[in-house]
């Protein structure tokens, strides 16, 4: 059996260089090349990307709203204006990568929670769920959690207070 994933926010291009030593096949693309993973012109629309494509694993690591800015482009997630406009755009998001799984195929999702200067507390952990649930997928296992101890940047901009957050979760769901 020939395994598949998709990493349509590849960032850096992890997944896909995890994916190639294994020899999986992986679809990788990102903002920074002009696709925007929460059009949903690229799994539903004429112009779709994902032509009759399935995927039985998906892997997204979304910017955490605006505690960094990630790209210039105004489609970017981490440029929503407002919290209700980033999880508008961040449903669309798990809703078409739901869409592209393969019945029993799975989601992985590394977010993080973060205290931000004007919106106060913002529980992304908690709207990842809620959103995926409200997608139809289920959890399949325990969170993942993923401590970033001395993990700083002098050279980047945090929209968040100075103390940043210790840890990132990663939330595996099902189709």
């Amino acid at each position: 059996m020939n395994s598949t994933t998709e990493d349509p926010m590849t960032g850096s291009g992890t997944c896909r260089d995890v994916c190639r030593e294994l020899a999986v096949e992986c679809v990788s693309s990102d903002i920074h090349q002009g696709i925007d993973a929460c059009d949903p012109n690229l799994f539903f629309g004429e112009t779709r990307r994902f032509e009759r494509r399935s995927f039985d694993f998906v892997w997204l690591h979304p910017p955490y709203w605006r505690q960094k800015l990630y790209a210039a482009d105004s489609r970017d997630l981490s440029r929503a204006p407002t919290l209700e406009a980033f999880l508008e755009r961040y449903s669309l998001l798990l809703a078409h990568c739901g869409h592209v799984l393969k019945p029993g195929g799975i989601m992985a999702v590394l977010m993080g929670d973060y205290q931000d200067r004007e919106a106060g507390f913002v529980s992304l952990t908690y709207e990842t769920k809620r959103i995926a649930f409200e997608c139809g997928m289920k959890q399949a296992c325990t969170d993942i959690i993923r401590f970033s101890h001395g993990a700083s940047s002098s050279k980047k901009v945090y929209r968040s207070s100075f103390i940043p957050g210790l840890h990132d979760v990663c939330m595996i769901f099902e189709k």
